[in-house]
């Protein structure tokens, strides 16, 4: 699972764009006990999630037009001058250009050939999350794709990520890697194949909790939806899919073997 060592390819940061800062702030601490920070008078309403001091992801308004409200994981770029080059060459998209974020790091975002969003960090000061894979903190990001060997092979040509096959109910799913060191201890996400539905292309975090039916009801009782109700999944754990009251979607695991 998820670490803060963090290496190329690795999610080191995530962040959610919202159109109600302060009443998404507040479903999240509902739900998590996240605390919202501001990052100061210069940042644009941008400011961090914290789980007791530790950062364990970001909120801000949303900038593009006609956006939508919804998470973007960050990947971990060591030189995002040629992250974008390359992301361009291979039929993605460049939302934002690479930007130095007050001496933090540089920031880009993309969409990849199958329209899903996600964007690179590369680390000066802030390295990324302070804390993940404990209780409501990330834990695993999962891209769905309507074609996922093509989507595997954009990512690889950017990240080099590893992919090993894993069978879950109904479906072929790609357990991720980070290109370096053991295979399984670098694993972060997988890819799984687009529902039918509608369902457009996209990554999702997903957060560690200690109960994900408890969570469930925290999110509707607070104004957000259920997508999927909890559900065990064989050998993972129990899953539930929400969205926050912006239509944000997220999923919540309680691994095993914490199952009970």
């Amino acid at each position: 699972m998820l670490g803060t060592d963090f290496r190329t390819g690795s999610p080191n940061w995530i962040d959610l764009g919202s159109p109600d800062i302060d009443a998404t702030a507040a479903f999240y601490g509902a739900v998590f006990e996240w605390r919202f920070i501001s990052a100061g008078p210069d940042a644009g309403g941008y400011g961090f999630f914290q789980k007791g001091a530790k950062i364990v992801g970001a909120l801000g308004p949303l900038t593009e037009e006609g956006a939508k409200s919804a998470w973007t994981t960050y990947f971990q770029s060591d030189d995002i001058q040629a992250t974008a080059r390359d992301v361009l060459a291979d039929g993605g998209t460049v939302r934002a250009e690479p930007m130095d974020v007050m001496g933090e790091g540089w920031m880009a975002q993309f969409t990849d050939p199958q329209g899903a969003e996600f964007a690179a960090w590369q680390p000066a000061r802030t390295k990324g999350l302070e804390v993940a894979s404990e209780d409501n903190t990330l834990v695993w990001t999962e891209l769905h794709a309507g074609d996922p060997e093509a989507a595997i092979r954009f990512y690889q040509g950017l990240f080099g990520w590893r992919t090993q096959e894993m069978q879950a109910p109904g479906m072929t799913y790609q357990v991720l890697s980070i290109k370096d060191g053991d295979q399984q201890e670098g694993s972060f996400g997988g890819v799984a194949q687009l529902q039918d539905g509608g369902e457009d292309a996209r990554w999702i975090p997903y957060f560690a909790v200690a109960d994900a039916d408890t969570i469930e009801t925290k999110a509707r009782e607070n104004g957000g939806s259920v997508l999927m109700p909890a559900t065990d999944v064989p050998d993972v754990g129990r899953i539930a899919w929400l969205a926050d009251p912006g239509r944000a979607v997220f999923a919540v695991l309680k691994p095993n073997p914490r199952q009970g």
